[in-house]
């Protein structure tokens, strides 16, 4: 039950809620019975962990508190993929919702995780890099990403700015910064999409937040209890670096925000992150979807 069903999102999701929420109302037609379904057995089919998660592929463990939940690599891309209508991705390793929240939710956020093993990346250019004269380069790059998208079938994407300049902790090895993303003709609000990055001895682990423009307050008060969740194991982390024996990537903190650097060309590829398309799919609130589906939880 894929696209012809997730098009129809907006007044499906709503009668699912008056469906499960009020007795009084009229019965639902088959197509709205057939999205409520289908949306009930998604949910109920997400095994959301807590506490402690090994992320192996990563060599990382991730600490998930009690007001969070993790969903694994094949659940995260059922969200991602059939939810949200991202195209799909052989590179997720996971993604983290608040715990009072349900891929549904029209106000839902989400973190996605990823690992990108190419190196020990160096810091040293931490203090010279120019954001600005970046960010033109990243438009230019989104530009001609995106005609590619609209050629595949998918909706155009403009990078519109820097929400967050980004910045970089010398003592954790951690870099942040957010992007403003509007997506198709952005009539439903911008995209955010929040980036961290954290440094190992290896590579770098991706996680990435999914979220409306305007709840850049609320995920910026999250960002410190994300940040600290994610650790690389003991042995893989930055300081654990040895020059004698180890991999040093092609590239620094700047080709992290911009993108990789691609070896034939050195053309900066754009990086580009999942969409949370509710524009598309969730056209209403629904203060009420989460407690239904929450009061459906698997034992």
């Amino acid at each position: 039950m894929k696209n012809m069903i997730i098009s129809m999102m907006g007044i499906l999701v709503v009668c699912f809620s008056i469906m499960i929420n009020a007795n009084d109302q009229e019965p639902l037609v088959d197509e709205e019975q057939q999205y409520a379904t289908w949306a009930q057995n998604v949910w109920e089919s997400l095994d959301r962990k807590t506490g402690k998660v090994v992320i192996e592929a990563a060599s990382a463990t991730l600490n998930i508190p009690e007001n969070f939940y993790y969903l694994n690599p094949m659940d995260a891309e059922k969200v991602l993929v059939e939810v949200w209508g991202n195209p799909p991705s052989q590179s997720t390793l996971g993604m983290l919702f608040p715990s009072d929240m349900t891929p549904f939710d029209d106000n839902a956020w989400a973190v996605t995780i990823e690992y990108e093993e190419d190196g020990y990346v160096s810091d040293e250019d931490a203090d010279s890099i120019d954001y600005a004269e970046m960010l033109e380069q990243m438009q230019e790059d989104t530009r001609e990403f995106s005609a590619e998208r609209v050629k595949a079938g998918f909706e155009p994407v403009e990078l519109v700015g820097w929400a967050a300049t980004p910045f970089y902790d010398k003592e954790s090895h951690k870099l942040h910064w957010a992007k403003e993303i509007k997506f198709g003709n952005g009539e439903d609000g911008n995209t955010l999409n929040y980036n961290i990055r954290i440094l190992g001895r290896k590579g770098v682990l991706v996680l990435n937040f999914i979220a409306g423009i305007d709840q850049k307050p609320l995920i910026e008060s999250e960002l410190n209890r994300v940040l600290s969740m994610a650790e690389f194991n003991n042995g893989k982390t930055y300081s654990d670096f040895d020059p004698e024996i180890d991999k040093v990537a092609a590239y620094g903190l700047g080709a992290l925000v911009a993108g990789k650097v691609l070896a034939k060309t050195g053309f900066l590829a754009a990086a580009f992150v999942f969409l949370k398309k509710f524009g598309v799919f969730i056209l209403l609130g629904i203060g009420g979807l989460f407690k239904a589906l929450s009061s459906r939880k698997k034992p």
